[in-house]
């Protein structure tokens, strides 16, 4: 098994699959990393020699990447930064409420199933 950035990558699926495994890579971020370092996309990540692992491990170290805990660091840092505030989106936030203008009176029942959507009596 191949270990990029504390993540285990899966042997039998393609590398550009394998990728998306580590936090804040998608699909279109792993071709664009693959092609940089000119390795083939449909290769298994049983398949990669170890200058292919090392230059994808240097690479993605090198880069002014994002991943795994400071992306998610930098992620709870916006949503406090919004509360403190007390934005719109930050009070959704602290309630547990759809940010981005979802539709609520139907379609949100993991935050009713809380508690935190108060209902109108009829």
């Amino acid at each position: 098994m191949v270990r990029i950035l504390g993540n285990n990558l899966p042997n039998k699926k393609k590398i550009y699959i394998a990728l998306t495994s580590i936090y804040g890579i998608g699909i279109p971020t792993s071709k664009n990393i693959l092609n940089s370092l000119n390795i083939d996309e449909n290769l298994k990540v049983s398949e990669l020699n170890e200058e292919n692992v090392s230059a994808i491990r240097d690479f993605l170290e090198n880069e002014d990447f994002k991943l795994e805990g400071d992306l998610k660091r930098y992620i709870s840092l916006n949503i406090k930064r919004l509360i403190e505030i007390s934005s719109v989106r930050g009070r959704r936030h602290l309630k547990g409420l759809p940010v981005r203008g979802q539709r609520t009176r139907t379609n949100n029942r993991t935050s009713r199933r809380l508690g935190l959507f108060t209902r109108r009596n009829k």
